[in-house]
């Protein structure tokens, strides 16, 4: 009797390991495969996720260094046409408003040439054809382009100052001497301060651009 116990209990052991050994049922098997599946995807949407919202915090990064400043051609940013006595105001809108609230010292060298490209072009309508729009005109039309090449100056002058005014910023970030370009900006706002005061007493008067 005492065997048959014995053996009986040695059966049920096997059995019992041969329940523990076998394979999941199919059903079982589909839902933890399919709970694996789903925390990887979840898993790898979290690092996905988390890698824009880096590439985004960079990217934002990068485009509040350069404010909204745009580069473009003379034709899309000159303020020679209308009337005189606003051109203090409207070559900030060009060259100085887009940089508020950024500290100017990480302005990028890509952006300090694309103003530097902007003052240029301003630069060479007045010398290539303002100058020579005003020797071959007379009377009134004479008059209006003079009045636009003083709003011109302006233009080219703002544009000037702020370029000097970030090369002081990043020389001063990076401890050299800016004695040169403060000589530089003084002169250049002394300029500018004269055109701006010739503007304004240009107030209302027709003005002729070139472009």
């Amino acid at each position: 009797m005492a065997r048959l116990s014995l053996l009986a209990l040695i059966a049920s052991a096997v059995a019992f390991i041969g329940v523990q050994a076998a394979p999941l049922p199919h059903e079982v098997r589909g839902v933890y495969v399919r709970h694996k599946t789903a925390t990887a995807t979840a898993s790898a949407s979290a690092a996905s996720a988390t890698a824009t919202s880096s590439s985004s915090s960079s990217s934002n990064t990068t485009s509040a260094a350069a404010g909204t400043f745009q580069q473009l051609d003379y034709s899309q940013f000159q303020i020679s046409d209308g009337t005189g006595g606003n051109a203090e105001a409207q070559a900030n809108a060009v060259f100085v408003d887009p940089f508020t609230n950024v500290d100017l010292a990480t302005i990028d060298a890509a952006t300090v040439t694309a103003l530097q490209t902007m003052r240029e072009a301003a630069e060479d309508a007045e010398t290539s054809q303002f100058n020579p729009a005003i020797a071959a005109a007379t009377g009134t039309a004479a008059d209006a382009l003079q009045v636009g090449k003083i709003k011109n100056k302006v233009l080219k002058l703002t544009g000037e100052v702020q370029v000097l005014n970030i090369q002081i910023a990043q020389a001063q970030a990076s401890g050299d001497d800016t004695s040169d370009l403060e000589s530089k900006l003084t002169e250049e706002q002394t300029k500018l301060t004269k055109n701006i005061a010739t503007d304004v007493a240009n107030n209302g008067k027709t003005s002729q651009g070139v472009a």
